[in-house]
């Protein structure tokens, strides 16, 4: 009964929270936002963006979509007001069923929401004691739990090298492998901190971060996901319909370059990522890192297809 009032507290909690949109302006911008258009804001988390979206231009329409159901709740109680210009749906985003579902724009937000680094009980942080869990869709099996304690230490190393770009990768795996198991997240962090030189255990980033984030990315399949929804999403826009994606760390920004770069259905819009001003840099410090690209449909689905 505990567990649970926790978790209803914590949903309560989320649903409150307010979204402070990341390049809130920019993405606009580059969606060209217009009269009566359709959009599809594929990680809608607390609904910033797609708040303005509605606002950006009168009888807008916005299919919002998140696999995390204290987001997907915290979304429709903060869009409540846009009443039916507002389609809300739980899933991955490259899963979407409306294969039929075209759009003038579609906009990912990718990577985790301030409102799951802030409840303490998701696990997605280092800077509360909780489970090692990560799953931003509960309904799914694995969490960073089963990886820590169960997968062998190459596969340890390989996620920490790969998804983390950590370069001490095998000497926390080893560390890792030896001290298990692990069942809270300050343990695991306090563990890898212990693999760091002490010159270095205490600087800007803490030494846990790489790590916590390969764990994030395996235990969601996040470049998996966000390879099919690329894949995809060029199929479901509107010719002259625009895509927008915002990163927050290199391996996701990689993939949404080369995709557009690549993708014949596509005109790059951005030859270097839009960031953010000095201005929101300052009053949402999460803002540092992210990255906007965009690109804009040029052909048809038939057409794609018929080349294809």
């Amino acid at each position: 009964m505990a567990e649970i009032e926790r978790l209803t507290e914590a949903l309560e909690t989320n649903v409150r929270f307010a979204h402070v949109p990341v390049l809130g302006r920019e993405t606009i911008e580059l969606l060209a936002v217009r009269a009566g258009g359709r959009y599809l804001d594929a990680t809608v988390g607390a609904g910033g963006h797609t708040r303005l979206i509605l606002e950006a231009a009168p009888g807008t329409h916005v299919t919002a979509i998140d696999r995390d159901d204290m987001a997907l709740a915290n979304a429709k109680e903060n869009l409540a007001e846009y009443g039916d210009r507002v389609t809300f749906w739980r899933g991955n985003f490259a899963e979407f069923p409306d294969e039929d579902a075209q759009f003038d724009g579609i906009l990912a937000d990718l990577g985790v929401s301030s409102g799951q680094f802030d409840v303490a009980e998701r696990g997605f942080s280092f800077r509360h004691d909780a489970p090692l869990d990560m799953r931003m869709d509960r309904r799914e099996s694995l969490t960073a739990e089963e990886i820590v304690n169960h997968w062998d230490e190459v596969e340890l190393a390989d996620i920490f090298y790969h998804y983390g770009e950590e370069r001490l990768s095998r000497r926390i795996a080893r560390q890792i492998v030896r001290q298990r198991p692990f069942r809270t997240t300050l343990e695991l962090a306090e563990s890898v901190a212990q693999c760091v030189p002490r010159r270095v255990r205490y600087g800007r980033i803490h030494p846990a971060t790489r790590v916590f984030q390969a764990l994030r990315i395996a235990v969601n399949r996040e470049l998996d996901s966000l390879q099919a929804w690329l894949d995809r999403s060029p199929r479901s826009l509107n010719v002259g319909g625009r895509i927008a994606t915002i990163s927050f760390h290199s391996l996701e920004d990689r993939i949404v370059k080369h995709h557009f770069r690549n993708c014949p259905q596509l005109k790059v819009l951005t030859k270097k990522p839009i960031v953010p001003q000095a201005d929101e840099r300052t009053t949402n410090p999460r803002s540092r890192s992210a990255k906007l690209r965009g690109a804009e449909c040029t052909s048809d689905r038939i057409s794609a297809e018929k080349s294809g």
